[in-house]
């Protein structure tokens, strides 16, 4: 197996792997769609009744949303996720309690007329874990209104929930080829001249680009000129972003060794059986 870096930026990574059958690559989609583990609010304790600005004023701790729906907007405010931590089951406490190797605690508290965003949770112990975007609207507070809140994120994986789903936009093509005769073609030149990066091989007669390249005038060239195009089902190109609780760098290493642990395991068990 080879694994190539295409495109690596904090949140989108592109990437080749030559040297596998569709059933791995397709192992490896799912591993990087549901098993990342991501910090995400689980838990929200809401504080009813009135509340005292540091100058007297009093607040209705009321908001035009259901605690519901607010308790659910910030489940899906991605968090940075620190991989040393652990899921809560695998810490030796009972399992509603949390630890600090386990559990991250925020508290937030504004008031109106104000609008709530992600940025107004605040950490409690650890800056590391302030919200990625803090421009995240929640809620509007009109002028009598107020919020005050404390929340517990924990580990978890999409598996049990979209909240801890890390990545979106994951999918993997063949490798394809696509053989031009130059003498057939009109757009081989401005192809060639507009992609040069997309050219795998080329000759007096012939020229190969592949589609891995992104190119407009390449896809052109496929819509009108219909040349011989080859597929690669040991070669795929993978391609996904995150929600930025990650690094995309982050979250491939550890799809890729949470899947050759998995295949261990299997083979193990398959041994032992």
């Amino acid at each position: 197996m080879e694994l190539n870096i295409l495109t690596l930026e904090d949140r989108y990574a592109k990437f080749e792997i030559k040297g596998i059958t569709p059933a791995i690559a397709n192992a490896l989609r799912r591993t990087l769609i549901n098993d990342i583990p991501k910090l995400a609010i689980h838990k929200v304790i809401f504080h009813h009744g009135q509340i005292r600005d540091m100058q007297g004023k009093v607040y209705d701790s009321s908001t035009p949303l259901f605690d519901e729906i607010i308790a659910h907007r910030l489940g899906l405010i991605p968090l940075p996720t620190d991989l040393n931590m652990n899921f809560r089951e695998d810490c030796d406490h009972p399992p509603d309690e949390g630890c600090p190797m386990c559990t991250v605690t925020y508290t937030l508290n504004k008031h109106g007329p104000a609008t709530v965003y992600s940025g107004d949770l605040i950490p409690v112990g650890d800056e590391k874990f302030r919200p990625v975007d803090p421009l995240i609207p929640i809620v509007k507070l009109k002028d009598t209104q107020a919020i005050l809140l404390e929340a517990e994120a924990i580990l978890g994986t999409a598996k049990q929930h979209a909240k801890w789903q890390v990545t979106s936009g994951v999918a993997y093509k063949y490798h394809r080829e696509i053989e031009v005769d130059k003498e057939e073609s009109d757009l081989w030149e401005k192809v060639k001249e507009a992609c040069p990066d997309a050219v795998v091989y080329e000759d007096s007669k012939k020229i190969i680009f592949t589609d891995d390249v992104e190119c407009k005038l390449l896809a052109e060239l496929i819509s009108f000129e219909n040349p011989v195009i080859r597929e690669d089902d040991t070669w795929f190109v993978f391609q996904f972003e995150t929600d930025g609780s990650l690094t995309a760098k982050d979250v491939l290493k550890y799809a890729i060794t949470r899947l050759k642990n998995r295949f261990s395991h299997l083979r193990e068990s398959a041994s032992l059986g």
